[in-house]
């Protein structure tokens, strides 16, 4: 089994401030779908009992759409969704790669998944893609 290490994380202004336990080399899933290729989101998923919001509870703002079944939780002050309970794994939170606070993460690898391609009513996980070419 992986080592875990408590990554720190959170929103831009600093209200939301989380922990989470994940091996220092991460696996991250970049989504294609509406929401995350607006939004910029890598998705670190850890399950619930490996997530601790720190501060910033009162500050957080909920977002549904499509099934309603993902709860998209974005700080009031500042818009940014360092983290939120997906509706691919709702036993989970997906973390936002891109909040961690730097210093713990040693290694990242990055799996594209075709969130847009996903059925609303697919039950199953979010297939993968092909990457797109940098550059």
């Amino acid at each position: 089994m992986t080592a875990l290490v408590t990554h720190r994380g959170g929103c831009h202004c600093g209200a939301v401030r989380f922990a989470c336990e994940a091996p220092a080399e991460i696996e991250v899933q970049d989504c294609n779908c509406s929401i995350c290729r607006k939004s910029g989101y890598r998705h670190l998923v850890v399950p619930k009992r490996r997530f601790t919001l720190l501060s910033g509870a009162d500050r957080l703002t909920s977002y549904r759409f499509g099934t309603g079944v993902a709860e998209h939780l974005f700080c009031a002050v500042c818009g940014v969704k360092s983290f939120y309970s997906p509706r691919s794994a709702p036993d989970c939170y997906s973390v936002n790669a891109l909040c961690l606070d730097p210093g713990t993460v040693t290694g990242e690898t990055v799996i594209a998944l075709d969130g847009a391609g996903w059925a609303l009513d697919d039950p199953g996980p979010v297939p993968r893609r092909q990457p797109e070419p940098e550059g």
